[in-house]
């Protein structure tokens, strides 16, 4: 993927970059694979706004994609497409048998390519395997939390995680994050990095395309009033002023737990972030 720069004719342009979408060969997506979703704005079924932020921006047709990779028949890469529900690009596979998905399409996949799953499938990118196939130190994406169930890790453009070691019925993955934890090796991942890698430098360069994206202005609590949030009030810049940072509701907003699965616990080897 290419980076587009902008001449800077106006102070929106000063510093836009976009995509060239070289890498897209083809522009309109396949009807039977679109559905469409309603946008929810931040909202809940009783029309409250649960998250802040939200709303307006255009609204694609989500693709849907194909997490669990199940089918075992050989495929053939029909198209490389852009998909606005994620930062990755996604490809446009057509099996031998005529049915049509769309997958993560990974670093190195072209049009033409075959693609295969199963445990018999070939080590090279955009197979997907059971991780008891896979060679240790291989990247992989798209990697299943629970057999059968569909990858759920390792989705974003430019991510990947490797393959570090197998011990009886679990292997241990490195992901993106720097977490180390178990997996299961009969749960299905995906050979090589996703696609897209440069996606992190492209700059907005204006609100504007901000806003297509669904998102509002965020306002920082220090520069509300008092009666609007904890951290507001006082002369000039003075900070937040409380032992800790608060959200608008007075919850603490920094250093608290949130984290719900901790049966998940015993999965994990080495947590991110620590040496």
């Amino acid at each position: 993927m290419g980076i587009k720069i902008y001449k800077p004719t106006s102070a929106g342009r000063r510093g836009m970059t976009s995509p060239t979408f070289e890498e897209v060969s083809k522009k309109k997506p396949v009807k039977s694979l679109l559905v469409t979703l309603k946008r929810q704005a931040g909202r809940n079924n009783q029309g409250r706004v649960t998250v802040r932020h939200r709303g307006g921006g255009n609204r694609p047709k989500y693709r849907i994609i194909d997490y669990r990779r199940d089918k075992n028949v050989p495929a053939t890469v029909a198209a490389i497409e852009y998909d606005p529900n994620r930062s990755a690009r996604i490809a446009l596979l057509h099996y031998a048998d005529g049915e049509k998905r769309y997958i993560l399409a990974p670093v190195g996949l072209m049009v033409g390519d075959k693609i295969s799953s199963g445990a018999n499938a070939e080590i090279k990118p955009g197979n997907t395997l059971p991780i008891s196939g896979i060679p240790v130190g291989t990247l992989i994406h798209n990697i299943e939390l629970q057999k059968g169930k569909g990858g759920q890790m390792v989705r974003s453009a430019g991510t990947s995680a490797q393959l570090m070691a197998k011990e009886g019925k679990y292997a241990q993955v490195r992901l993106p994050s720097g977490e180390t934890r178990y997996v299961h090796v009969e749960c299905m991942a995906t050979i090589g990095q996703v696609g897209n890698p440069e996606w992190n430098t492209i700059k907005l360069g204006k609100a504007g395309r901000r806003r297509h994206m669904g998102w509002r202005p965020t306002v920082r609590g220090a520069v509300m009033s008092p009666r609007d949030h904890p951290h507001g009030g006082g002369e000039g810049k003075v900070g937040v002023g409380l032992p800790g940072p608060k959200t608008k509701w007075g919850k603490p907003a920094l250093g608290k737990i949130t984290r719900r699965r901790k049966y998940t616990n015993k999965f994990i080897v080495k947590r991110r972030g620590t040496k």
